[in-house]
């Protein structure tokens, strides 16, 4: 563990002072280091998450500012409690772990509160990971993974996923339009690059083929871990850090990268929020690339500060969805065309699922 990682003597403040003045990223730990202790509350999704982030962001930031971090387990979706608290200025946390999703409707209401830098001062991390009230931490994609035990023609696309009678065995999809419509067309041969607009109706004409051969729709995350783990199904679709879990802990199976899709989750906080500033340093502290290479160790999700990948093993990020060989096979999902029509699809997939 490096310095920055560690509570520094007063000559190392002096010396790391200096470096911020050239890089900007350590000045606000600095200055609350200097100020009079605070505790903010950080809402994240709990488990292997709350482990991760203690051990990368949690605890460092607390050694390097003498600001104290409490986590807490957020709701799935907290944009209703982002907006209770903005309206009743009864702030129970101060910085939340947000989808692109939740972020985007919550921006649109007013709800969030600047974080205070931007791209430019984080040059390395994704641009897409980075908006005037959001910063990404983490990204996750969407792939599909086989039983090498099984499968003995190794599938290679989506294309291959949906072709059942060049790729025999059980299959899984998820029981949900997101991800499902997108796979269709991919294997259709829409390019990921020409996936949006989604041609709803082309997509439902080629689920149409495979839904025969569908052996379970699954609901969760912890439910397509164990159909790969169980050996109830030869392939399916799914994250990539369950699957990974998976693997590590023993399932011949394979992830398969190419067509992916990837999102980000990452940090925002709520509008008026009394403890902001601190927020706002606790954030820019999370862009640093040393920081995000820890969590890596403990959760398969890539980290959005590229430059994480000096730090991480060669052998780790293999198995992260940004490290160079796997992102350039993917392509970032479209949030803002599931939020327009979300609702609408969901409905006739339901349906469509009873007939």
């Amino acid at each position: 563990m490096t310095d920055m990682f560690t509570t520094p003597s007063r000559r190392r403040l002096l010396q790391l002072a200096g470096g911020a003045a050239a890089t900007g990223l350590w000045a606000p730990a600095i200055i609350g280091r200097a100020a009079a202790a605070t505790q903010i509350t950080v809402a994240d999704p709990g488990g292997p998450f709350s482990q991760a982030w203690r051990k990368a962001f949690y605890d460092p930031f607390e050694k390097a500012t003498g600001n104290k971090v409490v986590n807490v387990a957020r709701e799935a979706e907290p944009t209703a409690q982002f907006k209770a608290m903005v309206e009743t200025k009864s702030y129970t946390w101060d910085v939340c772990t947000l989808t692109l999703s939740a972020r985007d409707i919550l921006a649109a209401q007013g709800l969030l509160e600047p974080i205070g830098f931007g791209h430019a001062d984080v040059p390395q991390l994704m641009p897409e990971a980075i908006s005037s009230n959001f910063m990404g931490t983490d990204v996750y994609s969407t792939v599909f993974a086989y039983r090498t035990d099984r499968v003995k023609a190794a599938p290679a696309s989506w294309a291959d996923f949906f072709n059942v009678e060049k790729f025999p065995g059980r299959r899984s999809l998820r029981k949900n339009p997101i991800d499902t419509l997108e796979q269709a067309l991919l294997a259709d041969g829409v390019p990921l690059d020409k996936l949006y607009p989604l041609d709803v109706e082309r997509a439902f004409k080629v689920l149409d083929k495979i839904k025969p051969h569908i052996a379970v729709w699954w609901t969760g995350g912890a439910q397509s871990t164990q159909l790969l783990q169980s050996g109830e199904v030869d392939m399916l679709p799914g994250w990539n850090a369950r699957f990974q879990a998976a693997i590590d802990g023993g399932t011949p199976a394979k992830i398969v990268w190419a067509q992916g899709l990837y999102s980000i989750e990452g940090w925002g906080m709520p509008k008026g929020g009394p403890r902001s500033d601190v927020g706002r340093q606790f954030i820019k502290f999370c862009s640093d690339p040393k920081a995000q290479a820890l969590y890596t160790e403990i959760l398969a999700y890539g980290p959005t500060n590229l430059d994480a990948y000096k730090t991480i093993p060669a052998d780790r990020a293999k198995s992260l969805p940004t490290s160079p060989d796997n992102l350039k096979q993917m392509a970032i999902a479209n949030e803002a065309w599931w939020s327009a029509n979300r609702a609408a699809v969901t409905e006739r997939f339901n349906s469509w699922l009873l007939v």
